[in-house]
């Protein structure tokens, strides 16, 4: 959530930079944030001003009666009745003009970085950085769907009996690879200095509104009714929101956390050769960076962070490619995101793997996480996180990629991890 301090001396700049996420009404929407805060200190202002009147004249009340003037200080409790009464009116009108004011703020989005570029779709993003060739598959090569039944490693009519679809069931060693994945990916994180955590993955609604899903995605999450809990579509959600209403120490920072955790989301379902088998699932694992950190050092970070996800893309022997998003193609929460994307040599296109983000403030200002610097000043920190990585496409590039007449090849780096070297 933006800043009331950053819309009010930075204007121009957060309309300018909403226009390049194709925002629609952005001058409007800003216009009237800003009228609302008007009209809200100026409300503030009159109550604070009436409360004061109203104690130096209940103060006043007293030495009257003391004085042995009566009257006047009847007159006076009528007037103090009054002013009660209007500072409740004004009390009412500062709550929905708050009210207000943080319905208004949750609708607009971050304002893009200054490096992201303007665009409307995938199409307008940027390809900073492509690692790797292009495996030269036999010309019987089958895509990862065809190979999983092949294989008998992965069952998407065994998940649809038991759920529905978008809900495969892993089967031997397509099982103890998904196990193996998860493993290597939290040593590596680990490794680099992230802190491990298990956290629910069940969330509540000021967990989705402190990191941002609600109310943008809220059709896009498994909702618990009984319980008013959501399924969290990534672990960025529950980590992120440990930090919730917490003051932290310079001393701290960064904070450097990793998660394993299954993921919900219910948007998947749109049909077609770009979304078969693996390439969108309503539940699916994932292994999340998440850090923490002040402001001066976020930019250094989420290269980092980069880096970590493209280390693990060449140790699993897949070619990929580096993406700046433009401000149409970036989630609601980002400032700055780059994408991963792995080469499926057998469906012949990229596919998404990872997307690691720079949030800024905006996270932290719903949170209401801060930390205290050595001088003793209170600042919003900045939130960055990762997929580090995401399994489901991951898994159809390694199969896709490695297919052999004699079986599909396991990258040597996962050995250790699946206890096998060849699917077949």
């Amino acid at each position: 959530m933006l800043t009331l301090q950053i819309l009010r001396e930075q204007t121009l700049t957060v309309i300018d930079g909403l226009k390049k996420r194709n925002l629609k009404d952005a001058e409007l929407l800003v216009g009237q944030i800003l009228e609302n805060d008007k009209l809200r200190r100026e409300t503030q202002g009159t109550l604070d001003t009436l409360k004061a009147k109203l104690n130096v004249d209940s103060k006043k009340i007293g030495e009257l009666m003391k004085g042995g003037k009566a009257d006047e200080a009847t007159a006076l409790r009528t007037a103090v009745a009054a002013d009660k009464d209007k500072i409740k009116i004004l009390e009412e009108s500062l709550n929905d003009f708050e009210k207000r004011q943080l319905d208004l703020l949750y609708k607009i989005p971050n304002v893009p970085a200054p490096i992201v570029p303007s665009g409307k779709s995938a199409e307008d993003n940027i390809n900073v950085h492509q690692h790797g060739d292009t495996p030269q598959l036999l010309p019987d090569a089958l895509p990862h769907w065809e190979l999983i039944k092949k294989y008998d490693i992965i069952d998407f009519d065994l998940g649809i009996k038991i759920s529905g679809a978008g809900f495969p069931v892993y089967k031997g060693k397509g099982a103890r690879l998904q196990r193996a994945l998860i493993n290597f990916f939290l040593n590596e994180a680990g490794n680099a200095g992230y802190k491990e955590m298990q956290p629910p993955i069940v969330v509540n609604e000021a967990s989705g509104y402190g990191t941002g899903q609600l109310p943008d995605k809220e059709g896009q999450m498994y909702f618990v009714n009984e319980d008013g809990l959501y399924l969290i579509p990534t672990a960025e959600v529950p980590i992120t929101n440990l930090y919730r209403d917490v003051i932290l120490n310079e001393e701290e920072l960064p904070i450097k956390n990793v998660g394993y955790t299954p993921c919900f989301r219910r948007e998947a379902g749109s049909w077609g050769a770009h979304v078969r088998g693996l390439n969108r699932l309503h539940q699916f694992d994932k292994v999340e960076i998440v850090q923490v950190s002040k402001p001066e050092d976020s930019d250094r970070i989420l290269e980092e962070m980069c880096l970590h996800v493209q280390g693990l893309l060449e140790k699993l022997e897949l070619p990929y490619r580096k993406l700046l998003l433009c401000g149409g193609d970036m989630g609601f929460n980002s400032a700055i995101t780059y994408d991963m994307e792995v080469f499926s040599a057998a469906q012949q296109r990229w596919l998404e793997v990872s997307s690691v983000s720079n949030f800024g403030t905006f996270q932290a200002n719903r949170l209401k996480l801060r930390y205290k610097t050595q001088e003793g000043k209170m600042q919003l920190l900045h939130t960055l996180n990762g997929s580090a990585l995401a399994l489901p496409r991951i898994v159809a590039s390694l199969l896709e990629n490695n297919q052999t007449p004699e079986g599909i090849r396991i990258p040597k780096v996962l050995v250790p991890y699946t206890g096998f070297e060849i699917i077949n």
